[in-house]
This record gives C-alpha cells, structure tokens and sequence, in this order.
C-alpha cells in the first residue's frame, strides 16, 4: 500500500464518520471533479475534506501557480499531511459548516469553484443541510459545486436524501456518468446557483 492509502485507512478506522472512504479517490474520478477549475485567471478554488490530497493536486496540476487554493480539512493528521504535501496549497483545520468566515479571514468574498471530497452520505440531515448552507453562502452567481457519491450508494436513504438535499439547494444539478477506475466505482455531481 502507498503513504496515501495506509494513512487514509488508518484514519478512516479511527473515525469511519468523518474520512468516509478506505482508500483515496483515483486520478480519473480527480479530473472529473475538479474540471471546472479554470485553465485561465487567479480564481479562488475551495476544497472540502481533502483527505490525503487526491484531488487537491489536480487542482494545483491545473492552477499551475495561480489564483488561491483553499483545503479545508477537519481531521488535523490529513491536514499536516496534505500541508508538507502541497506547500503552495492554504491548508486550514477547521469544519467546512463555517465556510463564510474562513474565506473572511482570508479576506476573501467567494470562490469561483467549490470541490468536495465530504462523505455526504454519512452525514446526518442537520449536517448535510448546515454543510450546503455554507457552501451556498459562498458562491456567486457563476461558481461550480462539485462533489461525488460511490454508485452503490446511490438507491440507499442517506444518499437519496442528500441528492434531495442538492436538488433544494441549487437551480441547476447535473449528475455525471459513472467514473469505472476509481474503487469502488462514483459519479460526480455539478450544481451551479444556489437558490435565494
């Protein structure tokens, strides 16, 4: 097993609510979440739940030294882990439901692009709902949402729930073919406006 994996499991054992994934994400399902980050400009890019960093360096492989990255990571090991990993990266340590005040730390005002590497499905309704809510609160009118969900997931209460959650949320959902290479195999949602 690689660094990533054997950190990944070893945290998902001590905490399977807030990691939600024994593995990281693979480099294909990494390029279908991340493709609305701009190939152009500074944009301001947030990650939610980076774990070990799979999609946070196809984010950075695309910014090529632009714009600001910020990884918002709960779990502090994954956090100094992903730090020394990407050192061009702003990691901070902290829960993704105060999303509106981080970005005011930062002096920023939105993010053009929102990624999430959360496990929306073993969330609760409270946290799903507060989660979205901050995400929401950050976006503009133009700003992509992008998160994914594993296919087998899909018929069960907590994801149909969470798709629910979306479809309330946003104007716009778009649910992505499934990406086959990554284990075990997900999809990706798009949202774009959130609704007043």
């Amino acid at each position: 097993m690689t660094n990533d994996t054997t950190l990944f499991l070893g945290q998902w054992m001590r905490s399977p609510g807030t990691t939600g994934a024994v593995a990281p994400s693979s480099r294909k399902l990494a390029e279908t979440v991340t493709a609305p980050v701009p190939r152009r400009g500074e944009p301001v890019i947030v990650e939610l739940g980076p774990g070990t960093g799979a999609f946070t360096a196809e984010i950075q492989r695309r910014l090529e030294g632009r714009g600001h990255h910020l990884a918002v990571e709960i779990n502090p090991r994954l956090a100094e882990f992903l730090a020394a990993r990407h050192p061009a990266v702003d990691v901070m340590v902290a829960d993704a439901a105060k999303l509106p005040q981080l970005l005011q730390e930062r002096g920023l005002t939105h993010a053009d692009v929102v990624v999430s590497g959360l496990p929306w499905a073993a969330f609760s309704e409270e946290t799903q709902t507060s989660l979205l809510e901050a995400v929401a609160a950050i976006m503009g009118p133009n700003t992509a949402f992008t998160t994914f969900a594993y296919s087998f997931a899909k018929p069960l209460p907590p994801a149909r729930r969470f798709r629910r959650r979306l479809h309330d949320t946003f104007e716009e959902v778009v649910m992505g073919r499934t990406v086959w290479g990554n284990l075990p195999p997900a999809f990706v949602y798009h949202a774009r406006r959130p609704r007043s």
